[in-house]
């Protein structure tokens, strides 16, 4: 094990024990070693641009966001750091830090042997085996008690309030981005599409909206992102809290930058 690699893998195990140490960039060699090389049994979900994994530390576990095309999604990506470096609150999934190395390898390209760049880009993050709130959301009369509908719904708010204060717009509030910890406490997760607002700004002017159908607001496509949008996210998903059931047939991911 190299000197970098020892002393990312110190730095990351004491911010698990340290919950007010900054994120830091880790190196993409102990993020692979941590998830046995990205390995399908460390696998913990999907989506449509990244893979999560789990990855362990001594006796302590993190979840590695793995992007699939950086190349597509660098903007995604810068945007999610600079989101998560803003915010801390314990509704607001703990980031501890992230990976953007470029590494060059040789590959074959019209018969000749050429040296290209390999992008890597990952995020690391708590690790919540709670799972997403969607797992949990059935009809109004059996699942979850209604004092825990009530606690996970005041999470959610005071997650929501404390990104607008820091100026940011999570732009794509459901409940599969709604991570719980061991005592059904909520954490919005999932910034790949959020907006980080000026001081004095309120709203973004923007041709391309991402998000999903059914969270969105209806003027979504109109070209103005302010934080409405999060609160009528929030007032769908207090509703299916509540009764346990989506006002809509499907749901479909719209990709924006």
């Amino acid at each position: 094990m190299d000197y970098q690699m020892s002393a990312a893998r110190a730095d990351l195990e004491f911010m698990l024990i340290n919950e007010v140490a900054e994120p830091k960039p880790l190196p993409f060699s102990l993020l692979a070693d941590i998830t046995n090389d990205f390995s399908d049994e460390h696998k913990i979900g999907s989506g449509g641009s990244a893979m999560v994994y789990k990855g362990h530390i001594g006796n302590r576990t993190v979840a590695v966001k793995k992007l699939s095309r950086p190349d597509l999604h660098e903007k995604e990506f810068n945007q999610e750091i600079k989101c998560l470096m803003k915010v801390k609150h314990e509704n607001v999934v703990r980031f501890l830090g992230y990976c953007s190395d470029t590494q060059g390898c040789t590959a074959t390209y019209e018969g000749k042997l050429v040296m290209a760049d390999v992008q890597k880009r990952l995020l690391c993050f708590e690790y919540l085996p709670t799972g997403s709130l969607d797992k949990y959301i059935t009809d109004a009369s059996c699942g979850l008690q209604w004092r825990q509908r009530y606690k996970i719904i005041t999470g959610i708010c005071k997650g929501l309030h404390r990104l607008h204060e820091d100026h940011i717009l999570h732009l794509d509030l459901k409940p599969g981005n709604i991570l719980l910890d061991d005592n059904m406490v909520p954490k919005l997760a999932d910034f790949g599409l959020s907006r980080c607002l000026g001081e004095n700004q309120s709203k973004v002017f923007t041709n391309n909206i991402g998000g999903t159908l059914g969270y969105l607001a209806p003027e979504y496509n109109h070209g103005v992102v302010t934080e409405k949008f999060d609160l009528y996210s929030l007032g769908v998903i207090i509703m299916e809290i509540l009764t346990g059931g989506r006002g809509w047939d499907r749901s479909h991911a719209i990709d924006g930058t």
